[in-house]
């Protein structure tokens, strides 16, 4: 098994310049990481120009297994750690994948919900409910690996809990979607980020092509 190392989950709001939202830092096996490319159906018609175009760009999905463990803090006595374990990292996962909004607004129903009752008032909750946003998240796991991503699922496994049933070790698979630059118009951070993605891997292309003359150099026969 190759050594771990480690790869951040990065919430933002408009700006990096401020407080960041949120952050979860993990560590993850790259030897497990696995990346699809997923490639839109091409056109099936007579013309030969509409069957080499497409609607749409192919689509990246990743999918990895995130490890938490308390163990370093708890040797070095950090109180929190020995009382809680990782649940705030798992809580500050898990609000990754609901609207940025979405925790604030159903506080606030729930309150609002029993203050009526409370006073014994008739409120009317047919108010229509503003689109809730996806939190903005950059996955980072490498120098030139900073892509802006959407959480389609995780799944938790809790492996080791302490006396009190905190979990003290947790495993979590991830599942993320590779945003597309057409989807991150509004979002300079994530526009930034695909187009160091872009540049990187042009370069590594370019890089490529130098060494391909050595490589097949054994192959000619004139």
């Amino acid at each position: 098994m190759s050594p771990l190392t480690k790869g951040a989950l990065v919430e933002y709001g408009t700006s990096l310049l401020g407080p960041l939202k949120n952050v979860v830092i993990f560590q993850f096996n790259p030897e497990n990481l696995t990346r699809t490319i997923q490639i839109p159906a091409r056109s099936t018609g007579k013309n030969g120009s509409e069957a080499s175009q497409t609607s749409s760009p192919p689509t990246e999905k990743i999918s990895f297994s995130a490890f938490f463990n308390a163990a370093d803090l708890i040797n070095i006595g950090d109180a929190y750690a020995k009382e809680f374990g990782v649940s705030s990292q798992l809580a500050a996962l898990e609000k990754m994948v609901y609207p940025s909004n979405f925790l604030m607004e159903a506080l606030g129903k729930a309150l609002d919900a029993i203050g009526s009752l409370l006073l014994g008032k008739s409120k009317n909750f047919d108010i229509p409910i503003p689109r809730l946003k996806n939190p903005r998240i950059l996955f980072i796991w490498g120098k030139t690996r900073i892509l802006p991503v959407l959480i389609e699922s995780i799944t938790i496994t809790e492996k080791q809990y302490n006396q009190e049933l905190n979990p003290v070790e947790a495993e979590v698979s991830l599942n993320l979607a590779v945003l597309s630059y057409d989807s991150v118009l509004d979002d300079e951070i994530a526009k930034g980020a695909l187009k160091y993605s872009t540049m990187v891997k042009e370069a590594q292309t370019l890089e490529n092509l130098r060494n391909i003359p050595t490589q097949i150099k054994d192959y000619i026969l004139f």
